[in-house]
């Protein structure tokens, strides 16, 4: 599976790391690899979501994607 990794403003805590934890584990075909404050890494079906969708999971939670890889 494909891997992305997504750098992420606005995190500033644990409880933020665990809103985008649960909100990336939400998106079919996504399997979360790491969280951290500023930085998740997950690796997806392409089948059944595109980057687009992952990094729309995380603004509609309440942060801003920077960038994507």
């Amino acid at each position: 599976m494909p891997q992305l990794t997504l750098q992420i403003s606005g995190m500033t805590c644990g409880h933020c790391v665990a809103s985008v934890t649960r909100a990336l584990s939400a998106v079919p075909g996504v399997t979360v690899d790491t969280v951290t404050i500023g930085n998740a890494s997950v690796q997806f079906d392409p089948a059944r979501t595109t980057p687009a969708a992952i990094a729309q999971a995380v603004e509609e939670d309440g942060y801003q994607v920077v960038s994507s890889a």
